[in-house]
């Protein structure tokens, strides 16, 4: 294996595990009936949020599965019915998600950027089950890629969150929560989505879409 692609693997094991573990930790919540965990939202409270919770953390899973080689060419049959459960958990999870953005106790802000997330989501995985419906792999590949960088989103809102604390005693920010919140709410995802539009762009660039009216998917 060649340190370029060695390299690869390890960015992608990365993301994986952490995808996994983000998502584990969401359903073990759901499991233990968020004992652990208090919720509260003023417009969605109890059922809403936790469907929320479970779809997204199903969705985290399993997205970061689908994207494995040695799954679609030796169980193709567990690729597509683990896909279909991924479209339907991201479409659950942006459903949930935009109506709990809508009542975002952190601002105007947070709440359109969450909202947006939700309003980018869905769509984006429709079309990648849209364009494995008409047998376009490769505008499938690319819009999967899209979706999950939205899924994805849950680890880097998590890895951010902690980090806005030490900023704001450093005295680099503010110490305000909410502060915070209405940045990372939009920092969460919008980066995501510029990374996979890169990797579209640079190492998929040498796939040319196929030859047919599903080709303006890609």
């Amino acid at each position: 294996m060649t340190a370029a692609r060695a390299g690869s693997f390890t960015i992608w094991l990365v993301i994986v595990l952490s995808s996994v573990g983000v998502g584990g930790y969401a359903l073990f919540h759901v499991f233990t009936g968020f004992i652990y965990l208090p919720l509260k939202n003023p417009m969605f409270e109890p059922w809403g949020l936790r469907t929320h919770i479970t779809a997204s953390g199903v969705a985290m899973i399993l997205g970061a599965l689908q994207f494995s080689k040695t799954l679609r060419r030796k169980a193709p049959s567990l690729h597509r019915w683990t896909g279909r459960a991924y479209v339907l958990a991201c479409v659950i999870g942006a459903l949930t998600g935009g109506v709990i953005a809508l009542s975002s106790t952190a601002g105007l802000i947070a709440g359109a950027g969450s909202f947006m997330l939700a309003v980018l989501w869905a769509p984006f995985t429709l079309l990648a089950l849209v364009s494995v419906m008409r047998r376009n792999f490769v505008a499938h590949e690319r819009w999967m890629i899209r979706s999950f960088g939205l899924t994805f989103a849950a680890v880097t809102l998590r890895i951010q969150m902690p980090i806005a604390g030490p900023l704001g005693e450093a005295g680099v920010i503010p110490t305000d929560f909410d502060w915070s919140y209405q940045y990372i709410a939009w920092l969460a995802w919008v980066p995501n989505l510029i990374v996979a539009e890169l990797f579209i762009a640079t190492l998929l660039k040498s796939k040319p879409a196929k030859a047919s009216a599903s080709a303006a998917l890609a």
